[in-house]
């Protein structure tokens, strides 16, 4: 439930369950949580956005929920398994329904390996025949606007930034997933590239029944994609709900800080709150109670001593804060 933090109560719908998930990491300068306790569910056929500013740590989550990252502390389960408990070997053979779109698609593309190498090279893992991965790169090329006859031998150094994300995209589709996680998929391409690209998802989310976790920072993505929202700071959430609901009638002010940072073609709409002002604290040293009061136009002394917990402020959004807007 979302007085627990949990962001809406696990059905039979639902595909991902993650409860009081931590991720921690160690520097010279000490260890600290990046992930610090979040819990929220995705429903099968649902697109979710994460969304917050850098060093919030939503790519961490992301990344935890395949264990990419080690998990510190919580619980994971997708579908019908707890993943935190799974040897690697299961945990690997898992990852063909779990499978990631990373940040920089051309970073992400081995530079030596060609298209089709590149594009089945799961399957390879998987052992499938080369008759049948040759079969499948031309499938999953032509699905994700790439025809073979033209890409399948190109290197990566050849590609467009557009062309290597679908390229990545058609790597990721190509082992068949039910989950696929989107970290910043357009944010390193030009606007009319990042529509081609949206549009690109949104249409395979419907072919392959896909359910999707979209991570973003930016918030005009992310409302046009997403079913649900959930805002982090610091390594916690701070607002989850409906996307037209939470980005219309936001309760956490640091949502609201958000929405009032992103340029307005029409100066007559959006809020009147003041715009997000300063940095985003050390994680190594998060501030007592309410991680976002040092930068909220709205902290009182509660504030600093008692840390929010996630509740109910209208039927399904939930925020964690003493003083929502209602």
């Amino acid at each position: 439930m979302a007085g627990s933090g949990t962001a809406h109560l696990r059905g039979e719908d639902t595909l991902l369950s993650v409860q009081d998930l931590a991720v921690e990491y160690r520097t010279k300068g000490g260890s600290f949580k990046a992930v610090a306790g979040i819990s929220f569910d995705v429903k099968k056929g649902e697109t979710l956005g994460i969304v917050g500013e850098s060093g919030c740590g939503k790519s961490t989550t992301g990344r935890a929920v395949l264990r990419l990252d080690p998990i510190a502390g919580g619980r994971i389960r997708y579908d019908d398994k707890w993943i935190e408990e799974l040897p690697e070997k299961r945990m690997r053979d898992l990852r063909r329904d779990m499978q990631m779109i990373f940040q920089d698609p051309v970073a992400s593309l081995n530079p030596r390996r060609a298209v089709k190498d590149i594009v089945t090279e799961g399957l390879a893992i998987a052992g499938t025949s080369d008759e049948d991965r040759t079969e499948a790169a031309q499938t999953v090329l032509e699905q994700v606007g790439l025809p073979s006859e033209r890409f399948s031998s190109m290197l990566p150094r050849q590609l467009s930034g557009g062309q290597a994300q679908r390229l990545a995209i058609g790597r990721a589709l190509a082992l068949n997933p039910r989950l696929l996680i989107c970290d910043e998929p357009v944010s390193a391409l030009d606007v009319s590239v990042q529509a081609q690209i949206l549009n690109l998802l949104e249409d395979l989310k419907k072919e392959f029944d896909l359910t999707i976790i979209f991570i973003a920072h930016d918030l005009g993505v992310v409302r046009t994609v997403s079913d649900n929202v959930l805002v982090m700071y610091l390594g916690k959430v701070c607002e989850f709900g409906d996307s037209v609901e939470v980005y219309d009638k936001p309760a956490h002010p640091y949502t609201r800080a958000l929405l009032d940072s992103v340029p307005l073609t029409d100066p007559d709409k959006g809020f009147a709150g003041p715009a997000l002002q300063g940095d985003i604290p050390s994680p190594l040293r998060p501030p007592a109670g309410c991680r976002f009061r040092s930068r909220c136009p709205s902290a009182q002394d509660k504030c600093a001593e008692e840390e929010p917990t996630m509740r109910e402020v209208r039927p399904g959004q939930y925020a964690a804060c003493h003083f929502p807007s209602i």
